[in-house]
């Protein structure tokens, strides 16, 4: 089974280059800002609570995001080839957690990094705001989430590179030209 982790800043491209290696691979797309997001727009409590966490930038509670993923693993189809995690782990806890719960169902992962220059990282939400409407895509919380993204979420590179699953690509080339570096990437690892 083919299991990425896909981490990267806001604007690096994850959602994007998550649909291409779904289609090539056929492997299902775990993309927890699209089920957070769903799950502000129920109405719930907890969507409330999440909405006040990302809307200025932050993360939602590692054990809050356990609940989510573990609910997702547990109940993949049988014949499913693999899962990409789009926005999971975004801290070291959670790749212990992932990497802990990954084997109690015999499974592990690789991660690919999408390397991306932070200035292009701006205009890239910028633009993408004035397009999707993401009250999250405005300079000011723009510059949180990546601050709040070398913080929290990039050690997790060194996490994954100590445990020898860790790929870098370069995330500044147009979507192809990316996409062709992951290819390599997952040919290499096999299905």
């Amino acid at each position: 089974m083919l299991n990425i982790i896909l981490c990267g800043a806001p604007g690096s491209g994850k959602g994007t280059q998550s649909a291409f290696i779904a289609n090539k691979y056929g492997v299902q797309h775990l993309s927890t800002g699209d089920v957070l997001r769903a799950e502000i727009a129920t109405g719930s409590e907890l969507g409330k609570q999440i909405d006040a966490l990302i809307s200025k930038g932050n993360l939602v509670p590692d054990d809050m995001m356990y609940g989510v993923i573990e609910n997702y693993i547990a109940n993949l189809p049988a014949d499913c080839k693999g899962t990409i995690f789009d926005g999971y782990p975004r801290t070291v806890a959670q790749a212990e957690s992932l990497t802990k719960l990954l084997k109690k169902y015999n499974m592990d992962a690789i991660m690919i990094d999408l390397l991306v220059d932070e200035q292009l990282l701006i205009q890239r939400l910028i633009e993408r705001g004035k397009v999707s409407g993401r009250a999250d895509d405005n300079l000011n919380t723009i510059r949180h989430r990546i601050a709040v993204y070398h913080q929290q979420t990039e050690p997790i590179a060194h996490y994954y590179l100590h445990h020898g699953n860790y790929c870098a690509v370069n995330g500044n080339h147009n979507m192809a030209d990316v996409f062709l570096q992951i290819m390599r990437i997952i040919d290499s690892y096999g299905r």
